[in-house]
């Protein structure tokens, strides 16, 4: 029977998509852009949270978020993803990992995310309990190709490295 081990480190890779939708809030690393749009989803749909989220889970070994917080079940109707964010935190704090450092990459068409690199990268690192320095937030477009550079969907990326505490 294999022996499980805590390895010193952890890696986990994380991605989300979702549609944009007008008459929805932007919210991306728990910051609410200006937008004529939003994007679609059963939460508050960041997208930069849920990578991050998934990329810690997939560290663990634990699955995704949608067997964590279903989007079939009415309790996670319009819910905050921050929460989503903490949960896979705390499953890694009480497996004896923290999180030492998080690069992520949003990719959308528009609006201009550059002058919101700050806040966003505040919003994340407050949000992982990480320094801003142990967190990294890059803006992509897709150059006007497929659903994202067509301005149909928002995706966003994220590496994170865990360690044993």
């Amino acid at each position: 029977m294999p022996v499980t081990l805590i390895a010193p480190f952890r890696i986990g890779q994380g991605w989300d998509s979702h549609r944009t939708e007008v008459g929805r809030a932007l919210i991306l690393g728990g910051v609410q852009i200006p937008s004529d749009f939003g994007l679609a989803g059963h939460s508050d749909a960041d997208v930069l949270f849920h990578a991050v989220t998934d990329a810690v889970l997939g560290a663990l070994s634990l699955g995704d978020i949608g067997m964590h917080f279903p989007d079939t079940a009415p309790e996670w109707k319009g819910a905050g993803s921050l929460q989503f964010l903490q949960h896979a935190i705390k499953l890694a704090s009480d497996r004896g990992y923290q999180l030492v450092n998080v690069d992520s990459t949003i990719v959308l068409e528009r609006p201009k995310l550059k002058d919101f690199r700050p806040a966003i990268r505040q919003g994340l690192a407050h949000a992982t309990g990480l320094a801003a320095e142990q967190v990294s937030v890059k803006f992509k477009t897709a150059e006007k190709v497929g659903p994202v550079g067509e301005g149909r969907s928002c995706e966003a990326q994220a590496v994170v490295l865990l360690a044993a505490a």
